[in-house]
């Protein structure tokens, strides 16, 4: 069962600063870019503990992570940053436009801490797979802070809707917390006292599976962290606070849940021709072009092949191509294609996704780009928006670059709890979660 626990969070006080100067996207979203304009925003601002700088000179008794607790035990005892009085779940919504559209949702979720539990439990379900580097990177940030300043972005399944229902009433007076970040996402955050309230939220969640929609690296750090301290105290204490993590859970069948695609660009293969990658591929899929002969052309071409690409898409396995030769192609799997033979050691459930589908077969023979050739970015690169992929290649940045539909939610809950893990870069849940809105201290 899932166990979740209101906790005394702490958070920005908002008489002493500006929030939106202060919180920041998770740090696995923060490029270079963004932390040097984090940085500039204000003096508080959460970067050098979500994502610090190395700088020169950095030991053992200066560095990225003993600046980090620096500066969060500096700001805690200045009044910054400060401490809820009373235990709390906290009712987190985000109102948002999902990019390319114009298509405004609200995503309701709660932030909690839920216990930390083994894979093996049959409690909380993987559904990508993680490298040691930024495991190590997050375990020595937790060991140096003791606090979780991030947020895991967790499933669960509720059809009757009765913790949504929940959340609605205690999101009806005004929000504690109104903030629009970068992207012009708005997140409101109300805390949740009432015990009775708290205890029928817990209720409900007892028999609920959790899945990890993005957090991974964070969530097996968070083991890491437990199993070192249970080894140090010779034992498991299952009310000591590294044996809880803080999350935000989300009901896979409410509304305003959003997946984008990642789409795939394409650099560095020897020789390529778009004649000769096409006949590769021939016995596996039709194709169809979207031609434009200029500029006046292109934005008619362009809206055909999307909307086909989407409307396709839902009848057959569609993939969009783009080569910067004037056209944008659309590959369909041809109908009785024979995917095990295709696709030979792949489970059923992974073949019919589009990823799989596009790693395995399209570039693997295509284009002759391995597993091992993608997992160190050799030739491939990820966008998060179509005109951006397409402008690499425009820009002589790229060769070509491949344009996906997203996966369902429920595809992605489904086969995590199958046990299925999905390729790198297989999801972009929309829009992230804000980093600091809440915090939790595991000395405390």
């Amino acid at each position: 069962m899932a166990q979740i626990f209101p906790f005394r969070a702490y958070r920005y006080n908002a008489a002493r600063v500006e929030l939106a100067k202060v919180l920041t996207q998770p740090y696995d979203k923060i490029t270079p870019a963004m932390a040097e304009r984090y940085a500039a925003a204000s003096p508080y601002n959460l970067i050098p503990v979500e994502k610090g700088k190395a700088l020169p000179g950095d030991g053992p008794g200066n560095n990225v992570y003993t600046r980090a607790a620096r500066a969060l035990e500096e700001w805690i005892r200045a009044g910054v940053i400060v401490r809820d009085a009373s235990p709390s779940l906290y009712a987190y919504f985000q109102e948002y436009t999902v990019l390319g559209t114009n298509d405004r949702r609200v995503r309701k979720g709660f932030i909690a801490l839920g216990r930390v539990e083994d894979y093996s439990s049959g409690v909380v379900f993987r559904h990508e797979q993680t490298l040691s580097g930024p495991k190590a990177d997050r375990l020595e940030l937790l060991r140096h802070t003791q606090t979780h300043t991030g947020q895991l972005f967790m499933l669960y399944s509720d059809s009757a809707r009765r913790i949504d229902a929940l959340l609605d009433a205690a999101a009806r007076p005004a929000a504690a917390v109104e903030v629009r970040d970068e992207y012009a996402v708005i997140h409101r955050l109300w805390p949740v006292t009432e015990v009775n309230i708290i205890e029928t939220i817990q209720r409900e969640m007892s028999d609920k599976k959790l899945v990890i929609a993005d957090g991974h690296h964070r969530y097996e750090t968070a083991l890491a962290y437990r199993d070192q301290c249970r080894s140090r105290a010779g034992h498991a204490d299952p009310n000591a606070p590294y044996e809880k993590v803080m999350m935000t859970l989300f009901n896979t069948t409410g509304k305003g849940l959003t997946i984008l695609p990642t789409h795939r660009v394409v650099s560095n293969v020897a020789g390529f021709s778009f004649e000769g990658f096409r006949a590769a591929l021939a016995d596996a899929f039709d194709w169809h072009s979207y031609s434009f002969a200029g500029a006046t052309e292109r934005p008619g071409a362009y809206e055909k092949f999307r909307r086909d690409l989407t409307g396709r898409g839902r009848e057959q396995r569609a993939i969009g191509v783009y080569a910067g030769d004037g056209a944008y192609y659309l590959f369909l799997l041809k109908k009785g294609a024979d995917l095990e033979a295709l696709l030979p050691g792949i489970s059923p459930a992974q073949r019919q996704l589009d990823v799989v589908l596009l790693h395995r077969l399209i570039l693997e023979r295509g284009l002759g780009i391995t597993a091992d050739a993608v997992k160190t970015e050799k030739n491939i690169t990820y966008e998060r928006e179509m005109d951006a992929a397409i402008a690499d290649v425009d820009q002589g940045r790229a060769q070509l670059c491949f344009l996906l539909n997203p996966v369902s939610v429920g595809t992605v809950a489904e086969m995590a709890m199958a046990g299925e893990v999905l390729p790198q870069k297989s999801t972009d849940f929309f829009p992230k979660l804000m980093s600091g809105i809440t915090m939790y201290r595991l000395k405390e």
